[in-house]
């Protein structure tokens, strides 16, 4: 996952986003368990959009099984992401609220993130 995000890295629906600053993967548990923390932070009061969709599917064998016979069932589904990445939009709350409920959602991400504003830059 070399090089910078080319899509997906400026604020298109929302006025507040959170934006990915290193490359990594985003389990579907992962995004659903930030989606609930922003909407329970808001009370759903403004709109949120999530930008990134878990697309890749991530494969496991049993531990002890032998070698051969196929590939393994999918396990679970990834996003992945590079730096620059948006990974969710908010409008509709002040700036202090957007900015906190942000900052919740981002402890459950693996990844490092920034809170950015269309009116800030």
């Amino acid at each position: 996952m070399k090089g910078r995000a080319s899509r997906n890295n400026s604020i298109v629906f929302g006025d507040y986003a959170l934006q990915v600053q290193e490359p990594g993967w985003l389990t579907s548990r992962q995004l659903e368990a930030t989606r609930r923390t922003i909407t329970r932070y808001i009370k759903r009061g403004g709109k949120l959009w999530i930008k990134v969709f878990p697309d890749k599917s991530v494969t496991a064998r049993a531990a002890e099984s032998r070698m051969g016979s196929g590939k393994g069932s999918p396990e679970y589904w990834v996003a992945v992401v590079k730096p620059g990445n948006i990974i969710f939009e908010l409008t509709g709350v002040r700036l202090d609220v957007a900015r906190q409920a942000m900052n919740l959602a981002a402890y459950k991400l693996p990844l490092k993130t920034k809170f950015i504003s269309k009116n800030l830059g």
